[in-house]
């Protein structure tokens, strides 16, 4: 054969890649291990049972190779019970992650495996330290852990590959990733021991624990894809939160300013309607033309303000008392017909795309009120050349009314857009921001929602979603 240290040399050289490659393994889950007490509480259900897996794979690399064995020989046995301690492991972590991933299974299956295997394992070590004791269990212990081990590997791997093969028609994406890690590790196995016969014995297995890696390489990747899915969730929830939150913020706002509004509004308005009404009387009676031009400039302001308490009226009890099915195509049409003279002297037009057979139950006035303050504030943010579309239709699900505004006026910034219904918050100059707070008033009522998308210099586009109701 040749000269005792040659081949010893050789035979080390070959079998360094197995301590190599299991040392690895078992630093790869010890840092895993220490990783747990950084990690989010999400994740550690699927990264606890991964490291005990690469722990058991990497540990039964470790001691099954016969470097150590040829160097260490006095731990023999010790490296014979650490392998056993691995393949214990092994199968009940696996079916653990495999529950993380995919859940019970059908009937529980998996859930059912995973804690048969859990008693097998434990009896299985418990032989193992009844074999120090003076006990005679040495014989038992070895061929129940034979047969144990072998029986779970086997039967567990045909129940994992059954498994994968269901989720896998089922489109799922970690089955399909871990069928292929599972698949390419199982087809370098089967390969190899065919070589292994084929060369009449006469062949050291050595590819297997590349396809170990594969499979190991698939659960990391299926962990990291629900840790990422995990971590998408969380952003969402944040922004959700954020919405309800900043709902919350504005309701009560608007609560505060409704039961102002309520109680002051009614006192305001009948010293201002005398007040408009004596100086009528002035104005007429007066013959000094600048008399009646201050008389005629203090009149619109009181107008102007009893416009604004109208507004805070409306605010502060939107209720719609007398509520029909409105045609949304009539409403239109409409407000169309009030409006395109205002957007003319703007030097705009108004496009409107209106579906037939779109019904809403709510109160004419108030909806044109509602949708003449949009437009109107469209209207005013046009420069040379404007268009606004209205656009109205039926949602895919048929159960909700679509009114689009859009305009490619000056437009708003994220901060301004952000801020659209608050009181006293207007772009323009003797804006109060109270129409606007009087659309979202009306539309909530309504059981409607609106949302805002704007970009400056380029447009604003209002979306209002309304139930759909049936013609009477």
């Amino acid at each position: 054969m040749g000269e005792n240290q040659t081949l010893s040399k050789g035979y080390l050289k070959h079998d360094m890649l197995d301590v190599v490659l299991g040392a690895a393994l078992i630093f790869v889950s010890f840092s895993m291990f220490f990783s747990l007490f950084f990690l989010n509480k999400s994740y550690i259900a699927g990264w606890r049972p991964l490291s005990i897996v690469i722990f058991s794979i990497g540990l039964m690399i470790l001691t099954y190779s016969p470097y150590l064995h040829t160097v260490y020989r006095d731990y023999g046995f010790t490296l014979y019970y650490l392998f056993d301690v691995a393949s214990n492991l092994l199968m009940p972590s696996i079916y653990f992650f495999f529950e993380r991933i995919f859940g019970a299974g059908p009937y529980k299956l998996i859930t059912r495996i995973r804690k048969l295997l859990i008693t097998i394992s434990t009896v299985s070590l418990l032989l193992l330290i009844a074999s120090f004791t003076p006990l005679a269990v040495g014989s038992l212990y070895t061929s129940v852990t034979t047969l144990t081990f072998g029986g779970s590997v086997v039967i567990g791997n045909i129940l994992i590959f059954i498994l994968l093969i269901r989720y896998c028609l089922q489109k799922n994406r970690e089955a399909i990733i871990l069928t292929s890690g599972f698949g390419i590790f199982a087809l370098v196995g089967v390969s190899e021991v065919v070589w292994y016969f084929k060369q009449s014995m006469n062949y050291n297995l050595f590819f297997w624990k590349w396809g170990i890696i594969c499979f190991i390489a698939a659960l990391v990747i299926i962990l990291a894809r629900r840790i990422l899915h995990n971590y998408e969730q969380v952003l969402k929830y944040s922004k959700q939160l954020e919405v309800f939150n900043n709902e919350l913020q504005r309701s009560e706002k608007m609560e505060i300013i409704s039961q102002l509004a309520a109680s002051v509004a009614h006192e305001v308005r009948n010293p201002l309607q005398v007040t408009r009404g004596f100086l009528q009387l002035l104005r007429d009676k007066t013959k000094i033309d600048k008399d009646k031009s201050f008389m005629m400039l203090a009149i619109d302001e009181l107008d102007r303000a009893s416009e604004i308490i109208t507004d805070f009226l409306t605010f502060a009890k939107p209720q719609l008392e007398h509520t029909t099915i409105l045609n949304v195509k009539e409403e239109l049409h409409q407000i169309e017909g009030i409006l395109i003279p205002l957007a003319t002297m703007q030097g705009g037009v108004i496009n409107v795309e209106l579906a037939p057979d779109l019904y809403v139950r709510g109160n004419s006035s108030k909806l044109k009120q509602a949708l003449i303050n949009i437009i109107k504030n469209s209207i005013e943010a046009l420069n040379k050349e404007g268009v606004i579309f209205i656009q109205a239709y039926l949602e895919n699900d048929s159960k909700h009314v679509v009114i689009r505004i859009k305009d490619n006026g000056e437009g708003m910034n994220e901060t301004d857009l952000k801020r659209l219904g608050e009181p006293y918050y207007s772009k323009k100059s003797k804006g109060t921001g109270l129409g606007l707070m009087v659309t979202f008033r009306i539309i909530e009522v309504m059981q409607g929602k609106i949302e805002f998308r704007s970009q400056k210099g380029v447009g604003t586009e209002a979306t209002i979603h309304f139930p759909a109701a049936a013609k009477e």
